[in-house]
Parts: C-alpha cells; structure tokens; sequence
C-alpha cells in the first residue's frame, strides 16, 4: 500500500525535476525550501527518493508521512 509524503529540502528545486523524482510534485516555497510531495510505494522506495536528495545535496529538513 502506497503512502503519501512531503520531504522539505533547502534549496530550490522547479517542477522541471518531476521526472527526476518520479513524478512527484516539486513545490518552490518563499523562503527557499522547496517540497516534494508524492506517493511512496514501500520502505525501499522511500530510501531510494532520499538517496536521490543526498546525491543532489540538498539538505533534508523534513520527511513526513501524509494521512
């Protein structure tokens, strides 16, 4: 069963690296932070979604699971 997160990194990111991150919605926020906001499949994906935040080395302030 999928579940919905929102990931906070600092940094900005635009909505042209959706594919990037699957599909997510890439959000810019005012302050410079940008969310990505989208539907994890397992435990595994989840890694794999943050590996790629590592790799652009974006700082992660927030992962949140969305009920």
């Amino acid at each position: 069963m999928a579940n919905q997160y929102q990931i906070r990194v600092k940094g900005q990111l635009d909505s042209r690296w959706s594919d990037w991150f699957e599909n997510f919605t890439i959000t810019p926020q005012a302050n410079g932070d940008t969310l990505i906001v989208g539907l994890v499949t397992d435990q595994p994906a989840l890694y794999g979604l943050l590996k790629r935040i590592r790799d652009l080395g974006l700082p992660l302030l927030l992962v949140e699971r969305l009920d």
